[in-house]
């Protein structure tokens, strides 16, 4: 029963799975029922979302579980989908309890009394916001419950796991999770297009303009606090032709470095020879939250340092404009 504890400390965050592979437009649709329930949604595309209930519990006179079933009734019945319901006191419970609901679909609500029991026996790996590299090291180290990580002094996860993704890995391991639901519909794609003065015959040219596109489309992904699963790179010819692939990251990333990569890739995968450039545009797809996104640790020293000098030159790029500072190949072919 609810009514005794304190609306603050309910279990009034939904999170909801939807079945993989589900069509952008179904997914709308998801979103479109979410909100017939409470207000404040927050879209995790492709197939997740969020829902905050404190408001909704006390308009709809029921308690959070019973509005979970009311939405699977309703995604079973207009849509043909059943979706996983994950019900608790903050985001982290609610997805990692959505997480653990059995195929296909149902609804597993954890009361704020049970938070701690419910999370200890779980594998690490199970506790959201864990990548498999940091369940990895964790384990490693004897840590493979969500238990003995809420147990092992906060000091230690962060020497283990690295400064942020350990003090928010010991935090959610205890059920601390401040986040709150933040209303956000379904983010359009993300595309940055280059128009080339004259019509283009220069591979290193074209390689500049991609890698200008690149840098133009990290900063806006990081500005958005978005990162794209997949790239897709759309060449404009001479006469009208077009050429258009599509190639997924590895994992969600708004990175300039790991967007370079792919979208070298594709421009390679091009195989470009006497086709006359005019224009070409970078579209990042399959947009999510970049704090969905599990922070991964890494050995590569150098990739650290380039990230660390990637949230300094935003932060310039921020207070002095867009065009102060970039990559040396983009300013010499403006020159």
């Amino acid at each position: 029963m609810t009514e005794n504890v304190p609306a603050r400390q309910r279990a009034t965050v939904m999170h909801v799975r939807c079945p993989d592979r589900l069509g952008e437009e179904t997914y709308r649709q998801v979103l479109e029922l979410l909100a017939e329930l409470s207000p404040v949604v927050q879209a995790l595309p492709p197939t997740a979302a969020l829902v905050e209930l404190r408001g909704a519990l006390r308009y709809h006179g029921t308690d959070a579980r019973h509005l979970g079933e009311i939405l699977r009734v309703r995604t079973l019945s207009r849509l043909g989908v059943d979706v996983r319901v994950g019900i608790g006191t903050s985001i982290t419970v609610a997805a990692t309890a959505s997480a653990q609901v059995l195929q296909p679909g149902g609804v597993l609500a954890i009361a704020p009394e049970h938070v701690t029991a419910w999370l200890g026996p779980l594998p690490v790996e199970a506790l959201h916001g864990i990548g498999p590299r940091q369940a990895a090291v964790l384990t490693d180290y004897g840590i493979h419950s969500v238990g003995l990580l809420a147990a092992v002094p906060p000091a230690t996860v962060l020497r283990l796991l690295g400064g942020r993704a350990g003090r928010i890995a010991a935090d959610r391991a205890r059920g601390i999770d401040p986040r709150p639901v933040v209303p956000r519909a379904l983010p359009a794609a993300a595309t940055v297009r280059h128009r080339f003065s004259r019509h283009t015959l220069d591979g290193a040219d074209a390689r500049a303009a991609l890698l200008e596109t690149v840098v133009r489309l990290g900063l806006l992904l990081r500005g958005r606090d978005q990162a794209p699963r997949a790239l897709t790179l759309k060449l404009f010819f001479a006469g009208g032709g077009t050429w258009e692939k599509t190639r997924r990251l590895a994992e969600p990333s708004g990175h300039d470095d790991d967007l370079r990569l792919i979208a070298y890739q594709l421009m390679d995968a091009a195989a470009l020879q006497r086709g006359r450039l005019t224009a070409l545009a970078l579209k990042g797809e399959d947009l999510v939250d970049a704090d969905q996104v599990a922070q991964q640790i890494t050995l590569d020293g150098a990739r650290e340092s380039r990230l660390i000098a990637e949230a300094a030159i935003d932060r310039v790029r921020g207070k002095f404009g867009p065009g102060v500072i970039g990559p040396a190949t983009v300013f010499r072919r403006a020159s």
